[in-house]
């Protein structure tokens, strides 16, 4: 039986996407060279991380030169977003008040980041209106 195709991307996917995201276009050498400031990874491992993204269709890649530039297909928000609905679908049953309960005991925001999510709230709230 064939394995399900995660819809949203992995975790180490989106570790090189963050990458990509505040630097692209990169070539493959410096995405390595990026992610090894905080733990130390093999080339060839992230050059099958970005061939598998970009078959998923989470990065695009032109050839310069030798190399291939390598950027995301899809904004940072997008993305992120498409990964929190999925979550809130799958392990929330759809439940919002159920999702931000969880995020506030697992994150224990301070005072200002709690400041921030209520303005946040206050301009969705607007938004709506």
């Amino acid at each position: 039986m064939p394995r399900h195709r995660q819809s949203t991307p992995t975790d180490v996917e989106l570790e090189i996407l963050h990458v990509l995201w505040e630097h692209q276009p990169m070539t493959v050498r410096e995405v390595v060279d990026v992610l090894n400031q905080t733990r130390p990874r093999a080339y060839t491992s992230i050059l099958s991380m970005l061939n598998v993204m970009f078959e998923k269709g989470l990065v695009q890649r032109e050839l310069q030169g030798r190399a291939h530039l390598y950027r995301a297909q899809k904004s940072k928000e997008r993305t992120l977003g498409t990964v929190v609905k999925d979550l809130l679908g799958r392990a929330f049953q759809g439940s919002t008040t159920s999702l931000i309960t969880h995020v506030l005991e697992q994150s224990k925001p301070s005072a200002e980041e709690l400041e921030e999510i209520r303005r946040a709230i206050e301009d969705w709230q607007e938004g709506e209106e």
